[in-house]
């Protein structure tokens, strides 16, 4: 009998451990998923405007059908990273995740006082430079540090009507992102 419930209770351990280190490796798992799927959409040349999901489709990227979607990659390790660009006077909103899936930062224009966006990405050694004048941006530019090098920046756009998604999806496509040249 004490032998039983020995093993009963070795079970239990043992399932509970295994239980959390399967939960506790699920978020790392899925950050690398969706990384790797917008990777996979072809190579990553400054601003990428996602095609509009559709009824019935597959939906990989689990995107809202209303907003019209860019993305692009930065790498620090090139230099300081930058998203800018005329944005319309419609809701906007910006996300910058690290390889990792955490989001770095995230606006919308809510937060904004006109429909320019400026954003300027650094890691904290060049956050250090920028901060010792060693490194000459623009006056205006909204200065993101991330402990990343490696960073995807998410743009959506809410176009009012379906008629104005291609005007919309233009506008993203005119977004510059890359790195700035220093």
């Amino acid at each position: 009998m004490i032998r039983t419930g020995l093993w009963i209770f070795a079970g239990l351990v043992l399932g509970g451990i295994i239980h959390i280190v399967v939960i506790l490796m699920l978020p790392a798992l899925s950050a690398t998923a969706a990384w790797d799927r917008v990777a996979a959409l072809g190579p990553n040349e400054g601003t990428r405007v996602l095609a509009a999901v559709t009824a019935g489709e597959p939906n990989p990227l689990r995107l809202d059908p209303e907003l019209a979607y860019a993305v692009c990659t930065v790498d620090l390790r090139k230099g300081p990273g930058t998203v800018a660009g005329a944005l319309p006077q419609a809701f906007w909103s910006i996300a910058v995740y690290g390889r990792n899936g955490t989001v770095v930062y995230s606006t919308t224009n809510r937060d904004s006082t006109s429909n320019l966006l400026d954003l300027g990405l650094f890691n904290p050694a060049q956050t250090r430079l920028l901060a010792e004048q060693k490194l000459d941006v623009a006056a205006g530019l909204l200065i993101v540090e991330a402990q990343q090098d490696e960073l995807m920046v998410v743009i959506r756009l809410a176009p009012p009507h379906p008629a104005m998604r291609a005007r919309y999806e233009k506008s993203l496509a005119g977004l510059r992102c890359g790195n700035l040249a220093v």
